[in-house]
Parts: C-alpha cells; sequence; structure tokens
C-alpha cells in the first residue's frame, strides 16, 4: 500500500506454488516414472498483488518473479525490505516497491503450504488456513490461505495419467477478518476453477484491487456489506475501539475442550508458559489460538505468537521465552522429547500435557472464579442444528448465511461476556493495591490476600508481561470492558465503603456471610492488645477476606446492539482508473444521501458516515473534505477520530491546499490540533509500573508522604504530615528505615488481625450492617463486667467474657466527658478510664491499666470528630477521625517508648480543634445545612470546586439497566469532573479528564448530555449514560464562560432547542442541539463577555464594563454600564442575575460587598444598593423562588469561616440570612429543583454544601 494511504480490507495477496519452469519441467520428469512416491517441493512465490492498483497515468502495478530461497526468522524488521531475483544469478538483485515493506516473501511459501507443497496423481479438495505475523514491534497482520489444485498440463493426457499441483492463495490484512476473508476467497475460487492457468494470475489480480477498495468500518454499530458473485458479504466491525475486532467463532475451543482443560489452558497463557498448540488440521490452530488470546481480554500476550510452524520452523520451539505456537499432530513426538517444560495442547483428542514430565506444572485457576466459569459453561448452547432445528429450510444461500451469522454473534456475545466475567473475577480487586499517584503496585499486600490454594497462581501472574501491562492501563484509567463489568458488578455498600474507607475492615454484613462463628474464633485474635504485643509480632501477617472468594451473581444477558448495514456499490469492473473514479463517485454518493437520511439525533451513527466518507474522500484525493468528515467526529463521535491518519493527511496537504483549508476556521483549528498533538508526543509520559518496596534510605518529609502514599496507608498529604511529626517526636528530622518499617509492619498486622475478627451472631445483631471493629482491647475490669472494649466508626461497646455477649457502653455523639482517672491498688496506682454518657447517670469505667491513655486519645478524636461530622453534616470528619485513631495506635505500637502516646496526641486533630475553637454553628446555618460532601476525597490534596451542576432523576424511564437516581456534577481544578449520586451522596464517578484547563460553565440538556465549557475554548459534551465525552465542539476561540438554553416549542423538546454559548472575546454561538451544527453567531464588543441569559426572546450578557440586553440576533437593546460612584471602588462588574418578574437585574462588582439592583423596564433609573455585613467580595450569586442567594468571601471578623452565604428576600431587600458556609470562598451556587441549593467552595475547603430552601 502507499504510505499515507487508509488501510482497506487488503493490504496484499499472494500467489505461491511452483513456477511455470519448474511445472514444465516436472511434468516431462515425473510422468515417466510409473507408480514411484511424488517427492514434495519447495513452493515459490509467484505473484503479490498490493495497492495502489491503478494511477492516473498507466503503470504496471506488480509484476511476477521468483523468491530467492533464503532460510530466516519469519518475523522480519521493518527496516528490511523484499528483493526481487530476476532468476539469472548473474543478475543484480533488485528492489520491488510495490511489494508491502513489512511482507516477508521468505518465510510466507512455507506458511502457505506448512505440510510442503505435493504434487499428486489425483485431485485434491480445497482447503483453508489462517496465519498471524507479528513484527518486531509487535504490530500484527493476518492471513486466510487458500490452497486448491489445478493440472499441470490443462487438457493434455499422458499414458500414466494426470499430475495436480496445489497452489495458494493468500489474502492479507491489517485486521484479522477470518470469516470474511475466507468468504471473499471461496467466491473467488469459483472462478479460479473455470478460468485458464494463463488467466489465473489476472483473476486474482482484480480480485485483490477490488477487495483493496472496501474500506474497513470503524468502532461501533455500522457494517459494510459488498457482493463478491456469487455471496454477499457482511464486514463487521469492532465493538469498541479497545477491543479487536471479532470475526471468527468464539465456541470453536468449547467444543475441543472440557471446563478443566480450557481453564489449564487460560492459565498457562496468563502465567507465560511455552506453549505448543497440535493439530492433524493446520485451520484449527490459529482459529483456536486466537480464541484464546480473545479470551484473556483486556490482558494482552506480550511475548511471540506463531499458531502455525511449517517444517522448516520446528526449531523456533526451542526458544527460552514465552511464547504461544502451533505444529501439526504428526510432529507432537518429536516436539515432546526435543525440550523440556513445554505445555502440549492436543486440538484433535482435547487434552493438555507437559513435556518430559507426568503432571502440568501449571496453578490452577482460582477456585471461585474457576467454578463460576464451568457453572456458566453449561448453560450455553453451542450446536447451531439444535438452535435451527424446528425451522424451515431457506433456499437463499445468503440468507441461510445471514441467520447462522446472527446466531453466531449472539453466541460470541455469551462467551466473551463468562470469559470476561472469569478475568474480572481474578482481577477485580487489584485497583485497591494500586497508588494511582505514584504508580505503584502493592504486590506483597496483594498476593497475602489471596487464599492459599490460589496463591501459587497469583504468584506466577504477578511477575509476567500480561499483568505488567494490564496494571499499566488501570493505573491510566482505561475504560474498557473490564472496568464496566467490574463497576457493574459492585453494590452500593461497596461503592459507598470504597468512597469513604480505605481500613480494609470486615463490616458487619460482611461477617454475617461468613457463617456462624464459634467462640474459638474470639480468643487469638481478640486478645490482641499492646499487652501481648510481642506475641502479635510473632504471627505472620493474616489473610484478608478476598474479594474473589464471593462471586456475586451477575446477569450476562447483553442486549445486541442495533446494526446497521451500508451496502457499497458495485466493485468497478474492469478495474481501470475512470472505472474506480465513477466508483468513489458513486460510494460518496450513497454516503451523503446516508447521512441527510440519518436523523441528527442519531449522532453516533452520523460518526460512521463521516469516518467512511473521509476515508474514501481521502482515497479519492479530495482532501479537505477528507479534513472536514473528519473535523465532524468532534460534533458526533470524537472516540473514533482517527489521529495518525488525519496526521498524515495534514503533512501530505499541497500548498494551495493548505492555504485554503487556512481559510476555513473549522479546518484551520483541526491543523492546530494536530500540530499540538504532535508536540506532545514528544514529551516523556510515565507510563512505568513500580513494585512497592519499603524505603532503604532515612526520608525527608517529602520522602515520607510518597511512601505512605504508596503503601496505602493514608493518601491526604495533611495527615501523612501530621503523622510524620508524631514518628519524629524525639526531634529528629528525617525517619530511618527501620522505623518506617515497624510502623508499617504493625499497621498491616493490626489491619490483617481484624480481618479475622468473627463475633457472634447475638452481638452482629446488635451492630448496623455497614460498622467494622477497628480497635479491641485486652480483656479488663470494667463497671459493666470483666471483657473486651470494641470500638467501631459510631461506638463503643463491651463484649463479656464467657459466652461472647454484648453490652453498649457508649455512641460516640452521646459522650459527655472522657477521663483518666488513677485508684490505688495495693501498693501501686492503676490507672482507669472513664465515660460519661449524656443519657445515662451511671458513668462507664474500665481498668486499662497502660492502656488508658491511648484509649483515651483515641475516644476523644472519635468524639470530636463525631460532634464536627454532626454540627458540620459531613460524614467525612468521622472518617478522617477513625483514620488518626487508627494512625495513633500504629504510633504506639512500633514506638514502644514513653513518648509513645505523646507523640500519638500529634494526630488527634479535631480533639485540638475542638479545645481550640468553640464548636459553636449559628442557629440559621445549623438549620439550614442539610448535608456535606468531599468530592476530592480521592485525592492527596483538596481541589477547587469551579462549577456544580444537578441532574433531575429519569424516573419514568424504561431501560432497567440506567442508573434514575438525580447526580450531583462537580467540576474540579485542571478539566476533572466528579459525579455524586444524589439520593446517596456517594460517589458515582471518580475523574472524567475533560482537557488540562479550568471549567467555566456546565448545563444539563434533558437526560443524555452535560455540556462543560472549559477555558480551552472547546465544549465538551458527556454522555451522562455512558459517562463518557464523546463530543467536542470548537468553533469558539476563547475560553467559553456560560451556556443559555432557550426551547423553541411548549413541549420543551431538546429536538426543538438552541443552545446559546459566549466566550471571553464577546462572541456569541447559537447551536441547533440534535445536530450540534452552528445556527448563527455574532460577537459583542465588550470587555470580558462571562454570562449569558435568555428571557421573552431577549438576551441579556453580562460583561465586565456593562450589562447589555439584545435582541436573539444580537442587536443591543439597552446597556447598563459601570456606576459611576463604583468606578473608584471596582473596576468590574462580577455577577448578573435576572428576576423578570420583580423586573429586577442584580449586579455585583469586583472587590466589592455592594449590590445594585436595577430595573429592567428603566435601566436608565438609579438602581438601588445594598450593602452586605461582613463581606469583603461577592463571588457568586443564583435565585431562588423570592430569594437571593449570594456567595462571598468572609470579612475580618473573629469566625474561622471565609466562606459565608447571604440569602436575602427579593422584595425588601433585607438579609434574611446568613450562612458560614466554608473555610474558604464560596466559588459556585447552583439550585437543586429550587428545593436545595449546592455551594462549592475554593481549594482550602474544597467541599459542597447542600442546602434547604425555606
Amino acid at each position: 500500500m502507499a504510505d499515507g494511504l487508509p488501510s482497506g480490507l487488503l493490504e496484499a495477496c499472494v500467489i505461491v506454488g511452483l513456477s511455470h519452469d519448474k511445472l514444465k519441467e516436472l511434468s516431462q520428469s515425473l510422468l515417466q516414472v510409473n507408480e514411484s512416491p511424488l517427492p514434495q517441493f519447495d513452493p515459490e512465490v509467484i505473484q503479490v498483488c498490493a495497492p495502489p492498483f491503478v494511477f492516473n497515468v498507466s503503470e504496471p502495478a506488480v509484476g511476477n518473479f521468483s523468491q530467492t530461497q533464503l532460510r530466516c526468522s519469519f518475523i522480519k524488521k521493518k527496516t528490511d525490505r523484499p528483493v526481487i531475483n530476476t532468476g539469472n544469478p548473474k543478475d543484480k538483485i533488485i528492489e520491488d516497491g510495490s511489494v508491502p515493506k513489512d511482507l516477508d516473501l521468505v518465510a510466507l511459501p512455507h506458511l502457505c503450504f506448512p505440510g510442503g507443497l505435493q504434487v499428486t496423481r489425483e485431485q485434491k479438495v480445497e482447503q483453508f488456513h489462517f496465519l498471524v505475523f507479528t513484527d518486531v514491534f509487535g504490530n500484527q497482520s493476518y492471513g486466510v490461505v487458500l490452497q486448491y489444485y489445478r493440472s499441470i498440463q490443462e487438457g493434455m493426457l499422458y499414458l500414466n495419467g494426470q499430475l495436480y499441483t496445489a497452489y495458494a492463495i493468500c489474502v492479507i490484512s491489517k485486521h484479522p477478518y477470518y470469516n470474511t476473508l475466507k468468504d471473499c476467497l471461496s467466491s473467488l475460487l469459483g472462478q479460479l476453477k473455470i478460468c485458464q492457468m494463463t488467466n489465473m494470475e489476472e483473476q486474482v489480480k482484480e480480485f485483490s484491487a477490488k477487495l483493496a477498495l472496501v474500506p474497513v468500518p470503524p468502532p461501533g454499530q455500522l457494517h459494510v456489506m459488498f457482493t463478491l458473485q456469487p455471496l454477499t458479504i457482511d464486514l463487521p466491525s469492532k465493538e469498541d475501539k479497545n477491543h479487536p475486532v471479532i470475526d471468527l467463532d468464539l465456541h470453536l475451543p468449547f467444543l475441543c475442550f472440557n471446563s478443566r482443560e480450557l481453564l489449564q489452558i487460560i492459565a498457562s497463557i496468563l502465567t507465560e508458559q511455552r506453549i505448543v498448540f497440535f493439530s492433524s488440521d493446520w485451520s484449527k490452530l490459529t482459529l483456536i489460538a486466537e480464541c484464546f488470546m480473545l479470551y484473556i481480554r483486556p490482558l494482552r500476550w506480550q511475548h511471540p505468537l506463531v499458531p502455525i510452524l511449517s517444517r522448516q520452523m520446528l526449531d523456533f520451539i526451542m526458544a527460552p521465552t514465552a511464547f504461544l505456537m502451533g505444529c501439526h499432530i504428526s510432529h507432537y513426538e518429536e516436539v515432546a522429547m526435543e525440550a523440556d517444560d513445554l505445555i502440549l495442547i492436543n486440538i484433535d483428542e482435547g487434552t493438555v500435557s507437559c513435556s518430559r514430565c507426568h503432571y502440568i506444572n501449571v496453578p490452577d485457576t482460582p477456585q471461585a472464579a474457576a467454578q463460576s466459569f464451568k457453572s456458566r459453561r453449561k448453560g450455553l448452547q453451542l450446536h447451531y442444528d439444535l438452535e435451527v432445528v424446528h425451522q424451515s429450510i431457506c433456499g437463499d444461500l445468503n440468507e441461510l448465511r445471514m441467520q447462522r451469522r446472527l446466531w453466531q454473534h449472539r453466541l460470541n456475545l455469551e462467551i466473551q461476556n463468562i470469559s470476561l466475567e472469569l478475568i474480572v473475577n481474578m482481577f477485580r480487586d487489584v485497583r485497591d493495591y494500586l497508588s494511582y499517584e505514584h504508580r505503584v503496585f502493592n504486590t506483597d499486600e496483594f498476593l497475602k490476600t489471596r487464599e492459599p490454594e490460589d496463591q501459587p497462581f497469583y504468584k506466577k501472574v504477578v511477575e509476567t508481561q500480561v499483568f505488567h501491562s494490564f496494571l499499566k492501563e488501570r493505573l491510566n484509567g482505561k475504560m474498557d470492558t473490564f472496568t464496566r463489568m467490574e463497576r457493574s458488578i459492585r453494590t452500593d455498600d461497596q461503592k459507598l465503603k470504597r468512597s469513604v474507607d480505605y481500613s480494609r475492615r470486615p463490616t458487619t454484613k460482611v461477617m454475617l456471610l461468613r457463617g456462624d462463628s464459634s467462640e474459638n474464633g474470639l480468643t487469638k485474635r481478640l486478645s490482641t492488645s499492646l499487652a501481648n504485643l510481642d506475641d502479635v509480632k510473632r504471627l505472620s501477617v493474616l489473610r484478608q477476606m478476598p474479594p474473589t472468594k464471593i462471586i456475586p451473581k451477575m446477569s450476562l444477558i447483553t442486549p445486541a446492539r442495533p446494526v446497521k448495514i451500508f451496502q457499497l456499490p458495485d466493485l468497478p469492473t474492469p478495474f481501470t482508473y475512470p472505472n474506480v473514479c465513477h466508483y468513489f463517485g458513486d460510494l460518496i454518493l450513497q454516503l451523503k444521501k446516508a447521512i441527510s437520511a440519518t436523523p441528527p439525533d442519531d449522532s453516533s451513527l452520523l460518526a460512521r458516515y463521516f469516518y467512511l466518507r473521509g476515508l474514501i474522500n481521502m482515497l479519492n484525493s479530495e482532501h479537505l473534505d477528507a479534513l472536514s468528515d473528519f473535523q465532524n467526529l468532534y460534533k458526533t463521535d470524537i472516540e473514533i477520530f482517527p489521529g495518525e491518519l488525519v496526521k498524515t493527511l495534514v503533512d501530505s496537504l499541497h500548498i494551495e491546499e493548505r492555504v485554503q483549508a487556512l481559510k476555513r476556521s473549522e479546518l484551520k483549528r483541526l491543523i492546530c490540533q494536530v500540530k499540538n498533538n504532535e508536540k506532545s508526543e514528544y514529551m516523556e509520559s510515565d507510563d512505568h509500573v513500580k513494585k512497592f518496596q519499603l524505603p532503604k534510605t532515612p526520608m525527608q518529609p517529602e520522602e515520607f508522604v510518597k511512601y505512605t502514599q504508596e503503601s496505602g496507608i493514608v493518601r491526604d498529604v495533611a495527615t501523612t504530615q501530621r503523622l510524620f511529626e508524631a514518628l519524629t517526636v524525639d526531634g529528629q528530622k528525617q525517619i530511618d528505615p527501620e522505623k518506617f518499617r515497624a510502623f508499617y509492619t504493625f499497621w498491616k498486622e493490626t489491619e490483617a488481625v481484624a480481618q479475622e475478627v468473627l463475633l457472634p451472631a447475638d452481638v452482629l445483631e446488635c451492630l448496623d450492617n455497614n460498622e467494622c471493629v477497628y480497635k479491641l482491647s485486652s480483656s479488663v475490669k470494667t463497671s459493666y463486667g470483666v471483657g473486651k472494649i470494641a470500638m467501631t466508626q459510631k461506638r463503643l461497646f463491651l463484649l463479656t467474657t464467657g459466652k461472647p455477649g454484648y453490652v453498649e457502653i457508649t455512641k460516640f455523639r452521646d459522650i459527655e466527658e472522657v477521663k483518666i482517672s488513677i485508684a490505688p491498688f495495693l501498693l501501686l496506682k492503676v490507672q482507669s478510664l472513664k465515660i460519661k454518657n449524656s443519657l445515662r447517670k451511671e458513668i462507664f469505667e474500665a481498668n486499662l491499666k497502660s492502656e488508658s491513655e491511648l484509649w483515651s486519645l483515641m475516644i476523644k478524636e472519635m468524639w470530636a470528630g463525631r460532634m464536627m461530622a454532626d454540627n458540620h453534616k459531613d460524614p467525612q470528619y468521622v472518617q478522617q477521625a477513625l483514620t488518626n485513631v487508627l494512625l495513633m495506635d500504629a504510633v504506639v505500637g512500633c514506638l514502644q517508648t514513653q513518648k509513645a502516646v505523646y507523640a500519638a496526641s500529634k494526630l488527634a486533630y479535631y480533639e485540638k480543634l475542638r479545645q481550640e475553637v468553640p464548636m459553636i454553628i449559628p442557629r440559621p446555618t445549623a438549620e439550614t445545612l442539610k448535608h456535606k460532601i468531599n468530592p476530592s476525597q480521592n485525592m492527596t490534596n483538596p481541589q477547587s470546586v469551579d462549577v456544580l451542576l444537578y441532574t433531575p432523576g429519569q424516573l419514568t424511564f424504561c431501560d432497567s439497566d440506567v442508573d434514575r437516581n438525580p447526580k450531583l456534577w462537580c467540576a474540579l481544578s485542571c478539566g476533572k469532573v466528579v459525579v455524586f449520586d444524589a439520593v446517596s451522596w456517594s460517589l458515582k464517578q471518580n475523574c472524567i479528564h475533560l482537557g488540562n484547563s479550568r471549567l467555566n460553565c456546565m448545563m444539563g440538556l434533558g437526560q443524555e448530555q452535560v455540556w462543560i465549557g472549559s477555558q480551552d475554548s472547546v465544549i465538551y459534551i458527556i454522555n451522562t449514560h455512558s459517562m463518557l465525552c464523546h463530543k467536542q465542539l470548537t468553533e469558539h476561540h476563547r475560553e467559553v464562560t456560560d451556556f443559555a438554553l432557550e426551547n423553541l416549542s411548549a413541549e420543551n423538546r431538546l429536538s426543538q432547542a438552541q443552545v446559546y454559548s459566549c466566550s471571553a472575546d464577546g462572541t456569541v454561538i447559537v447551536w441547533d442541539v440534535p445536530s450540534l451544527k452552528v445556527k448563527r453567531q455574532f460577537h459583542l464588543p465588550c470587555d470580558r463577555l462571562q454570562s449569558i441569559q435568555v428571557h421573552n426572546d431577549a438576551l441579556w450578557c453580562g460583561a465586565r464594563d456593562c450589562v447589555m440586553k439584545l435582541t436573539l440576533n444580537g442587536a443591543v437593546l439597552h446597556k447598563i454600564s459601570l456606576p459611576d460612584h463604583m468606578k473608584t471602588t471596582a473596576s468590574a462588574f462580577s455577577r448578573v442575575t435576572l428576576l423578570m418578574e420583580r423586573r429586577q437585574i442584580w449586579t455585583s462588582f469586583t472587590e466589592s460587598a455592594e449590590l445594585c439592583i436595577w430595573d429592567s423596564s428603566d435601566p436608565v433609573k438609579p438602581p438601588k444598593r445594598v450593602t452586605l455585613p461582613n463581606c469583603s467580595e461577592v463571588t457568586c450569586m443564583i435565585r431562588v423562588k423570592k430569594q437571593v442567594w449570594i456567595g462571598c468571601s468572609g470579612g475580618s471578623g473573629l469566625s474561622k469561616v471565609v466562606g459565608k452565604i447571604f440569602v436575602l428576600d427579593s422584595e425588601s431587600l433585607e438579609v434574611e440570612k446568613e450562612l458560614e458556609a466554608h473555610e474558604d470562598i464560596v466559588q459556585t451556587l447552583f439550585s437543586a429543583e429550587d428545593r436545595y441549593i449546592l455551594s462549592g467552595s475554593a481549594k482550602l475547603d474544597g467541599k459542597i454544601a447542600i442546602w434547604r430552601v425555606d
């Protein structure tokens, strides 16, 4: 193929056999020998057909040649070029430019005839087999080979009979279209059987030229259909860009192997063994191997893959590294004797064995995952005949093939789901052991939490390149089928716990699932305390309850995605330049009609049509039209944008074409984007994965933060810095490796011990489902009896001795006082802990002795955390307090010095706050505040909340798979968006990345889209179902600052709506929502246009220097300038809010606490003025019912609160409420159906508050 042209279905077509001269010589010599055995011959390349096949001027495309027979590796370097031998040894070897540079013509003949080329006395039935080629860079090509026989002397009879020789037609493609290319060759076969030998090469050449004109469809629901008489052939597309096209029968291995053998083969692949497949049928080798490659997706085989080895290549199996190869069954004994530790897979007999060994030295797949796989396999219907036995017989060949293809497609989907479930069940909790900030995988901790019988498997897997590549994709946040299934099987409890708790303690619900526990399950584990710390250190680290142990029941019924078929025009015959141009013209016309007939809201299908038309325009040298088609993918589905192809197209533009392109704004933008992407490719990207290792040198604070985050102990930087202070309480300025190792070991052992806590069912019934036991004391005497004090995130309770029973001590929110008292005991003074409960008269007392100080410190921290959580309506305070408590326990456990408790007190953050600042929340704030959430909970530092958006629920939506709950969208710093479920306030989607710039505005469109405007001038459109950004609008040239929606129908249908977007340079663009086309645009002369609103067929636009009322076409009707009295104190307008039912326009100003309220019917009239108390600047403003809520930065008061919200009555203009909202300025406000107000703050606080509306 010519460099730079898009790849079609065919890359090359090669004829392999015996040359004409060789056949002539053989026919004379062999026929004179009566019945002697006929020898085998070395096949030769007869012809290579490769695009381009036609030129504007007449040029020969390919020529006939014979290939020099040299033995070399079939994996060919890119720099090598095929050479052509003219047949005369004295002639110079020359290079053939028509041969694709990646095609190895030395090894190919032997792969086309892996068993050798045999001349026969009788004609044999034609056969197919399949090839996979891999270059040194890992790029793969795929081949389908047709072997058929012809008479050596057509039309001539010899006394001793006729001789037949085989020819191989090998079609090579960049895409694994095994069934499609087999169908194509089957169509060709009928023509080859009736054509003369002299015409065979021309027939193959014309066949190749036609296939080269078939475009490969992009990922998605569009298939391409074309006709090669007598067959109509369907060319399927990929399901998505991350998955290869599936054009083979995935159930073939299920027909050949039992479940046990299937799992053994999968385990051999995942542990990177040296694997050899055997079969008497060459065609099975590649197809079976490729099926297993698909079964392990998204993991990918990283080693040599040679499904077919010819006789000349058998020495490949002596390679010392991992590989997957295939041989004929006749070589089984030879291969088994030549090398050790080969996994030998006999496809014909369905067996798996090991060379020179009586047992298979491959660990079994994890038991729970394997059992689920076996159960799923039983439900498969693998036989098509049983499926259609009740149906009538169709007489149309193409209709029969279509029925069979649909059945196969459904079965393939089932098998994909079953194999994906197997992989998910094996590796779904890998993410728990990844440090995304530092790209570290904690291998040791991952292995410790596996079941004992599964550990041999995981120990081998974690060392493989297959697994390493898989970890890279997880760290890069790849949204593939694995991620989607893994998320779908998480329970609500798991989602909530994962979003707020990283301590890996079993909840009450998990303990109940384990079954009733005996008293023996309590003795050793529950007695763990400071008193017997030495015993704990002698314990091996215990296993966590692995998530793979309990396999959730999943519905694997995947609804078949509707497929659209695009029928290509008849392929040109004869194959001439004018006919090819006519074909391209017809194809472009058909695509234009298809685009016109597709409704604008079916953007996914439109994207596929634009993609195909872009390919054809590129092939037809219509470069600007091709760029325009690819540019349209930004508005329809940017996921299929062919970046490398467009880069090649841009680089190939002639000077005249480039000048024309730069005159068109959308193409100019596209060219600039391509150049920027090209520059970013030169920047080194950190794509490695490290194993966690304990430090070996002393650590400064920065290094300590890094190791603590990598270890998975603490992610928050501020908490880690307090931990550093605690561990360096002895005055050192760094932490030595031994101290960190002791701390890390104690933390992990405590975590492991907690996993073994099994409380009696009677005790579990007294706890909530999501409660976990985080700390247990030694057995002590208390005022409630003898037992062990247990701490959960909600309460303290006593686990009595003997038959363990439950006695509640107190809930943290009910504590009134905690203190330590000293009681004389004989000649000693014994410390005891006293807890006063506000709901009880009696005081709880426990003789905790040396543990009293630590327990007092921990209980006070939990008490303070609970008080702050209740006051601020923010449950994360409790979780942070719990983290502090666990760190205190670990600090005391690892230091074991007199200063240990003092060191732990450095972590009592909330207790210090309680003592320093009275926890008094003003009554209006306490009554109005409903809840607080932290959108930065999975990040190392708080992030600024720049924009908020609430999207209502979908109670009437018919699709059961769609999440109907309302959602809260939060735009954070540097282009990040997180999404919360607005019912449970649990994190639904963590970090959708939209560029690297600040996000300025968000708007929800119906139930399917969220529009987000960015400082980088792009409008990003997120699909609310997939949570992916598949569309971008790039018509703005400066940062996008605001949106406004105008419904053009009384029914508020989005199909009849338009969106106004504005940018800082004064540009306003009006968008048609269904088609995303620009209906009109205009420019406003102003200083930074920052807001736009639609009301009563008029636009209200706010800029820094003015507020304007405009017609919908942009004509200025009224203009409000900065008031004279504000020009000395404020530099510009900051916010504009409309209350048109009161004819009010509310404006605020930069660096000012003053508001001006204008009369919309008479803007010239002087405004009313309101000055907010204890406020330095208004930062945001929103209208709710008859109120106006105003966010600001606080004044110079004594309160720690910086961000305040004032609620003003729109009629009286008086302040109704002054709310203490955040510890940093209030950056954004949003109304949730006028029932709640959402406020977001800058990064020193970084939280979202939910407020009730009166």
